[in-house]
């Protein structure tokens, strides 16, 4: 257990694009953007390495830091502005309006830097004061007027910095956010140059290419679904302390030898049931299938519960529509563009001998669905997840190699650890690229004591014998 550590709040400001810099602007939602109204805050973390002392931060560092964000947010200001929920039948949109702005607060911890950013079991609750926390929505003539965006930055005296940010998933994706977060970075590098440092990849804000788009209506649909029940999905019902209750997290790290060890023995297993032509073992298909099947087995081993050999469980996960040829969206688009995808299995065949291979193979096909049609049964994403989430048995995976999270360089080099703290209240696992390795994985966790000892047990045989 870590030792008791304190943390000192020492200033709480407002960041905003700089004055008459943005026109105040109305950005309506697209029906990638709606089934994101029920999602919890997103939270993520940065840790990086800084020697020096507190002071020494807020006289040199913090000035330039808050600036830079100011400029990020000039382009970026979708997450300065505002998310406005007015009574049905009338639609949410963002708003920005001039003087819109993000919390921003600095902190100091007391918290051992090295051991917090440690690949190690910890009680979930180590990493929560890191976390900034949202102003809360405000009711305005009946009309819910909810921020979009906060940062906190954390001083570890002489040892590193932690800058976090908690987002609403309606204004952004991680892809999104993530080109945000590099773009400030780049600012701050650039000493505050920020048409030097966006060059080509200034972000794209015109939702008309989606609309357009939408030939079946499924804004119009996915907004008669959200108003049927916004009101259990809103706001949390279950407190989170009761969620945290008894559950640590933990990073674990799959090298690149280990996920071609497993995309070996998955396609040498295949033959024998004639599916080879079939399989798609790609990097995030082998390594959401093991982990998928180690869940499993792990609640298996840990619950109370009789279950049935045909009970069905599920695994979600989501897949960027940015350059599909039906839509041709720019790679720098700032919004939502996600295709929700659903995978169904029997217990009985995750449980199985072949389990990491029958998940491999049915992952693998959603996969080659979304390939052939990015929006397959995209009028049924809130229905689906909203049934399926109530019985109990789903996982879904947050976070993407792909978004690079280790690229984001504020002039400190690339950050000791990155996390994705929601996970702790939403239950889904983290995927993202690996700090040391090129091709390597990292997974984060967080899971009742119980269960992370379990699970530890069947991943590390699963790597030796799948």
């Amino acid at each position: 257990m870590a030792g008791p550590c304190t943390i000192k709040f020492l200033d709480h400001s407002n960041a905003s694009p700089p004055p008459g810099s943005v026109p105040n602007t109305s950005l309506p939602l697209t029906f990638f953007d709606v089934p994101w109204l029920v999602c919890r805050p997103m939270q993520r973390l940065f840790f990086y390495e800084f020697p020096y002392s507190t002071l020494h931060f807020t006289q040199t560092i913090l000035p330039s830091l808050r600036a830079s964000l100011s400029h990020a947010l000039q382009t970026f200001y979708p997450f300065a502005a505002k998310l406005i929920c007015p009574p049905s039948p009338h639609k949410p949109y963002i708003l920005y309006t001039d003087g819109d702005c993000v919390s921003f607060t600095v902190a100091e911890s007391s918290a051992d830097f090295d051991r917090t950013v440690a690949y190690l079991t910890r009680d979930v609750k180590e990493l929560h004061p890191f976390v900034p926390q949202l102003q809360p929505a405000r009711l305005l003539n009946n009309t819910r007027v909810v921020p979009l965006l906060a940062v906190q930055v954390t001083v570890f005296p002489n040892s590193g910095i932690c800058i976090g940010a908690t987002f609403c998933h309606v204004a952004a994706d991680g892809r999104s956010f993530n080109h945000f977060m590099k773009a400030w970075a780049s600012i701050l590098r650039s000493g505050g140059n920020s048409a030097a440092c966006l060059g080509k990849s200034v972000p794209f804000l015109d939702r008309n290419v989606i609309r357009e788009k939408d030939s079946r209506g499924l804004e119009s649909i996915l907004m008669t679904e959200w108003w049927s029940w916004a009101s259990d999905w809103v706001e949390d019902k279950v407190p989170a302390h009761g969620i945290l209750a008894n559950k640590v997290r933990a990073t674990i790290v799959m090298g690149r030898g280990d996920i071609d060890r497993v995309k070996r023995r998955v396609l040498i297993r295949c033959p024998k049931q004639s599916e080879s032509e079939q399989l798609r073992a790609s990097t995030f298909v082998v390594s959401c299938a093991i982990v998928w099947t180690c869940l499993i087995k792990a609640q298996e081993l840990c619950g109370n519960k009789k279950h049935e050999d045909d009970e069905c469980h599920y695994f979600c996960f989501v897949a960027d529509c940015r350059n599909r040829p039906e839509f041709a969206i720019p790679d720098t688009y700032l919004g939502n563009c996600l295709s929700i995808c659903f995978v169904r299995m029997k217990r009985s065949e995750l449980l199985g001998e072949n389990g990491v291979v029958a998940a491999t193979k049915a992952i693998g096909n959603r996969v080659w669905e979304f390939e052939k049609g990015a929006l397959r049964e995209a009028e049924k994403w809130l229905t689906n997840w909203k049934e399926i989430s109530e019985t109990g048995h789903l996982v879904t995976v947050s976070g993407s190699p792909k978004l690079r999270a280790y690229e984001t360089d504020f002039g400190w080099g690339k950050p000791k650890k990155t996390e994705v703290v929601q996970i702790d209240v939403s239950g889904a696992i983290y995927l993202g690229d690996s700090r040391d390795e090129e091709g390597g994985i990292e997974i984060g966790l967080a899971l009742n004591r119980d269960e992370m000892e379990a699970f530890h047990g069947f991943f590390e045989q699963g790597l030796k014998t799948i």
